[in-house]
């Protein structure tokens, strides 16, 4: 960008300067040698002092690179002038000054603009922390309500079975409140996925089948925390919970190439189903995430096909930086 940007303005300038045609070409030549040179070369020196200029402030920085890339003119300004122009006398003071009046204007326009690049950046990943947080705040309050009604009815007849499922609970509690990791191991999503379905199984009993289908070798594949536990919410509230002989829930993972593919299925949901607007918004959430993190090779789509609804994640294959964890179902 820095040496496309250079060149333009040497072409300008070479416009300008033209006194017969369009473009003076020797002026081109010869500023854009000059122009190329200063340009790598205070990149260069920059970008080997990165270090240092990261623990200074903002306008310490600045200084330290406006310095650093005036100097740098101001020798090759030197080193030319004294090789076309040996005995301009005060002109070439007069060539140099310009010179450096415009790298100071040039750099402060381009420190301007990363400046500004990094503060979009900076807004881009608040939102998106905000989504996540919105998202790992969602506990539905109807399934928190069934779930403590559930726990309740067990302590009774079986009590190490309410114990249970009250650490599922906890564990699901625990993630929606854990807002600092980004990306984490896909088995520690399928965890809690596991636990969740843990609960919704003593609730809906014969009514839900589940079925696993998990590549090995996907322990590590990176995932942004609640992305595919909210599809499993949605295929038991939409697919399961309003039908009186209930259904399967199919959980997929495969890989492809440079791809992850993480399918979640279950029976179509009932058009009439006053949840649907909900399930939009989950998706939404999740596919803004996705693409935060990922770009575009991160997908999230939907389908529906001989009356099974299925929802796809793409991620691209890459592994999550924490340790995955032990506890693994297929």
């Amino acid at each position: 960008m820095l040496l496309i940007t250079s060149e333009l303005l040497v072409l300008v300038l070479a416009i300008v300067q033209a006194e017969a045609g369009w473009i003076d070409w020797n002026y081109f030549g010869l500023l854009s040698l000059f122009v190329q040179w200063t340009t790598l070369t205070s990149a260069a020196l920059i970008c080997l002092l990165r270090q240092w200029l990261a623990r200074l402030t903002v306008t310490k920085a600045t200084l330290s690179i406006v310095t650093i890339v005036l100097l740098d003119v101001f020798a090759f300004s030197l080193f030319a002038d004294s090789v076309l122009h040996p005995q301009a006398g005060v002109a070439v003071w007069q060539g140099i000054a310009k010179k450096l009046l415009l790298a100071l204007l040039i750099v402060l326009m381009v420190l301007r603009y990363f400046y500004l690049q990094h503060q979009w950046q900076q807004q881009r990943e608040a939102e998106m922390q905000s989504h996540l947080t919105a998202l790992q705040a969602r506990i539905q309050p109807h399934f928190l309500f069934n779930s403590m009604n559930t726990i309740a009815s067990l302590i009774a007849v079986n009590p190490d079975q309410a114990e249970e499922a009250v650490l599922d609970l906890s564990e699901l509690f625990r993630a929606s409140l854990r807002t600092v990791d980004q990306l984490i191991p896909l088995n520690q999503e399928l965890d809690l996925c596991q636990r969740y379905l843990a609960i919704e199984a003593l609730r809906l009993g014969d009514r839900l089948t589940l079925e696993w289908a998990i590549e090995p070798g996907l322990e590590a594949q990176a995932i942004p925390p609640l992305s595919l536990q909210p599809l499993v919410e949605n295929a038991i509230y939409h697919g399961i919970q309003p039908r009186p002989d209930g259904g399967i829930v199919r959980i997929e993972a495969q890989s492809r190439g440079d791809f992850v593919y993480l399918m979640v299925q279950n029976p179509i949901p009932d058009q009439n189903d006053r949840q649907h607007e909900g399930n939009r918004m989950a998706l939404a959430n999740i596919r803004l995430r996705l693409q935060a993190l990922f770009g575009a090779p991160a997908v999230l789509k939907q389908s529906h096909h001989n009356n099974i609804y299925t929802v796809t994640l793409r991620l691209p294959r890459q592994s999550a930086n924490s340790q995955p964890a032990t506890d693994q179902r297929s």
